[in-house]
């Protein structure tokens, strides 16, 4: 082997040694498990069986599960790409001051500085019957009794996903604003194209690298979630992960892990669908 050879063997050395027992090592382990009996006490029985996958894929419970998930990853990912969207443009192309945008940028992210959880709870009191948001309708007129769709459904889970997951968007739409020539932007006013001429042929063209990079965190961000799920819909829906998470409560770890590879696939083969719309490598090094 060339000096060459091993010097960039080196180079990724670092990067394999933490790949490797973190990531492919859990990985191996779970498809193994996803092969094999169980006693029914959490032991394992050294048997090569398919049947956990036939368990998972023909049960109606499963295609109800993806269901769920596939509605809220959706949902989150609309609003999110929306909110994260504007505010990137607002800050890019309408923030004049370098300087000053990029202290709002950074503004924007003193929210999700705190925990996860915290920020989560934190619209209970606001959305609950008694909450903040029912206690101004009520206030103002505009209901008569309080609505009880706000906290713990599917509009509760959406609203504490959107509300964590917009960063995700932000940046990276942010960052993919931000390498735009604005003299092109300038040139194409000046031959009298119209604002959603300019956002629909330069602007969204453009950007595209970031919307799918903010697309890849949120979705997969999303079906890799139950708490949100289990907390803001106060169990009245559930999600892909939290079947096999009550797998995993009760034992079943061969069905847990044939219920993860078939997720960890799913994920996959949307994150490659993404993908299909951009070339990130040639994107970010432009």
């Amino acid at each position: 082997m060339s000096r060459q050879n091993w010097v960039s063997w080196l180079y990724v050395t670092p990067l394999m040694l933490v790949i490797v027992p973190f990531f492919l090592i859990p990985i191996l382990v779970v498809l193994v498990a996803s092969v094999l009996e169980t006693d029914g006490f959490g032991g394992l029985i050294a048997t090569f069986t398919l049947a956990n996958y036939v368990d998972v894929l023909t049960s109606a419970q499963t295609f109800h599960l993806y269901l769920a998930t596939l509605k809220f990853t959706v949902l989150t990912w609309f609003f999110t790409l929306i909110i994260g969207f504007l505010v990137a443009h607002f800050l890019v192309f309408h923030v004049k001051n370098q300087l000053l945008a990029i202290s709002l940028f950074l503004i924007c992210t003193v929210p999700f500085w705190t925990s996860n959880i915290i920020r989560m709870i934190s619209w209970i009191p606001l959305l609950g019957k008694e909450g903040l948001v029912n206690s101004a309708l009520l206030g103002t007129g505009l209901i008569r009794e309080p609505l009880e769709v706000l906290l713990y459904s599917g509009l509760a889970v959406v609203i504490a996903y959107v509300h964590q997951l917009t960063i995700f968007m932000v940046v990276p739409i942010f960052n993919s604003m931000a390498r735009i020539d604005k003299r092109v932007v300038e040139a194409a006013v000046d031959s009298g194209a119209s604002r959603l001429d300019i956002m629909r042929l330069i602007i969204i063209p453009m950007s595209k690298s970031g919307i799918a990079l903010g697309s890849i965190f949120v979705v997969s961000i999303v079906m890799g979630d139950f708490f949100v799920v289990k907390v803001m819909s106060g169990g009245g829906s559930a999600s892909v992960v939290s079947a096999f998470y009550e797998n995993v409560g009760v034992l079943q770890y061969p069905i847990a892990a044939a219920s993860a590879v078939l997720l960890t696939v799913v994920l996959i083969v949307a994150i490659s669908l993404i993908l299909r719309t951009v070339d990130i490598r040639r994107e970010i090094t432009q």
